[in-house]
């Protein structure tokens, strides 16, 4: 670039296709509508398998994919159809507008599958897996939602929800934090301050601590869905 050169930043608003996967849902009416948001590097398709445990008549989940996806084995050259391709929600760059995309993404499927569940389901539950959790509550709090419950399994709220926001956003909103007891991604300190500033905030929420990893696993998710609390 030549010294003096004048560097702009701007944007330009287009149209994407999203994609995403639902499991279930194929009866007359729907009772409960899940939405599963998956974490980094994950594609919506494998993820979707993680809910299968879930099929019960009434019951929906919808599985999207972060807008942006990219090759995620670190093979050198070029990739091919061997290669396996996951999905991120957002990165730092730009972040408030990717923020605001994909907060829009979410907000335009939730009201697509409202359109098509007759009656409206009665129980509305988001969940979001470690990168997908801070993308979960976001929605939640900044998002045109109809939401019941918010679990974040794997991570907490995201950290630039200021407290007004969170009040807001949250109020009526139930909470479940779900924890693996082997998860190495845990920061202790993180959690007892979100759970201290949620009791502040008196929002209504509960811990689950599963004896797992990093990972949805099929007891604690049955627990959460039928709203059982585990002891860890």
């Amino acid at each position: 670039m030549m010294s003096g050169t004048l560097l702009s930043t701007r944007h330009l608003r287009v149209t994407r296709t999203a994609r995403y996967y639902t499991l279930g849902g194929g009866g007359e009416r729907v009772d409960e509508a899940w939405f599963a948001l998956h974490g980094y590097r994950q594609a919506a398709r494998r993820f979707a398998r993680r809910f299968e445990v879930l099929d019960a008549p009434g019951r929906i989940v919808v599985v999207p994919e972060g807008l942006s996806r990219f090759y995620v084995d670190p093979s050198p050259g070029r990739h091919g159809p061997k290669h396996r391709v996951g999905a991120s929600w957002m990165t730092r760059e730009d972040r408030d507008n990717e923020i605001a995309d994909y907060v829009a993404y979410l907000d335009a499927l939730a009201r697509e599958m409202a359109a098509s569940s007759t009656p409206a389901a009665r129980r509305r539950v988001v969940l979001g897996f470690s990168q997908g959790a801070h993308t979960a509550s976001r929605w939640v709090v900044l998002g045109h939602r109809n939401v019941d419950e918010l679990v974040l399994w794997g991570a907490g709220l995201a950290t630039d929800l200021n407290r007004d926001a969170l009040a807001v956003g949250l109020d009526g909103v139930r909470v479940t934090l779900v924890r693996g007891a082997r998860d190495k991604f845990r920061d202790r300190r993180e959690e007892e301050a979100q759970d201290a500033m949620l009791k502040e905030l008196g929002v209504t929420f509960r811990v689950l601590v599963h004896p797992g990893e990093h990972e949805i696993a099929p007891e604690p998710l049955l627990a959460v869905a039928e709203a059982e609390v585990l002891e860890g």
